[in-house]
């Protein structure tokens, strides 16, 4: 299970934080700044990470158990 959070602009995704990867990844020249900064604080990839545990792997079974 992966959690992933996308940010876009004018529908271009410049930035995305992936819980397989642990930390976020800049596509754009703005997004590559944001990527540097986000990473560089322990609060917001821990929070991130703790996201795949409350949400994801609370409703895997429910998603399963509905198909």
């Amino acid at each position: 299970i992966e959690f992933i959070y996308s940010l876009y602009y004018n529908k271009v995704e410049y930035a995305r934080f992936s819980s397989s990867l642990g930390k976020f990844v800049g596509f754009t020249q703005y997004g590559l700044k944001n990527a540097e900064h986000w990473n560089s604080d322990a609060a917001i990839l821990a929070g991130l990470k703790a996201q795949k545990e409350t949400y994801c792997l609370n409703n895997v079974g429910l998603d399963h158990q509905a198909i």
